[in-house]
């Protein structure tokens, strides 16, 4: 019963937009046009699963990127050199069994070696804030902010984590990172190249 957390498959958006959708109000909907949006255009963009079948997703991008999300400006206001994760969800039933793990595992994993920080928001007007706060913090993630979304009118707690292996990355290997398969950019071959980010 081993969790698989791989790039997402074109096939897979259907799946993809029905479990997003079926998150309840911690998530903001999405429609079709949107998630093809993100997968043509996030650096990240990953599934996890379980038995077998699709167990939940996490869509992730660089602070260089032309993303639209309010919250995501907010960030790139204040801070120079991030990591943003736009949504993670888990499917219901599979909720409490590790998959959220798992994929802040891998997605700090990819960012700690480009980036140095990660960042996040949590909504705070849903009524189920404490254990996503929790569960964030014992990640490591801290909040700097709050910020109100013109677009929904909801507050969100806006987290930030220190990645502190970043600066040994970035000292040791400079842009360049080796080109071994666990380092490859997820998504590598859809998206076009882009230029590494550098501490500030």
């Amino acid at each position: 019963m081993s969790i698989v957390v791989r790039d997402v498959r074109e096939h897979e958006l259907d799946s993809v937009l029905a479990l997003n959708n079926a998150a309840g109000p911690a998530i903001l909907p999405l429609d079709a046009a949107r998630l093809r949006h993100f997968f043509e255009r996030a650096e990240y963009f990953r599934v996890a699963e379980r038995d077998g079948t699709l167990a939940g997703f996490l869509i992730g991008m660089g602070s260089h990127s032309d993303h639209d999300s309010s919250n995501f400006r907010w960030f790139r206001e204040r801070h120079p050199d991030f990591f943003y994760i736009d949504r993670i969800v888990v499917a219901s039933r599979r909720r409490g069994g590790g998959v959220g793990r798992a994929f802040y595992a891998d997605a700090q994993s990819y960012s700690e070696l480009r980036y140095p920080q990660m960042a996040c928001e949590v909504l705070l007007d849903e009524g189920i804030i404490d254990p996503v706060l929790l569960f964030h913090g014992s990640f490591g993630f801290r909040e700097v902010g709050q910020h109100v979304m013109p677009e929904t009118g909801l507050r969100a707690a806006m987290l930030m984590k220190e990645l502190c292996s970043f600066d040994w990355v970035r000292q040791t290997y400079g842009p360049q990172l080796p080109r071994e398969a666990w380092i490859v950019e997820p998504r590598s071959a859809l998206l076009a190249p882009r230029q590494t980010g550098t501490c500030q």
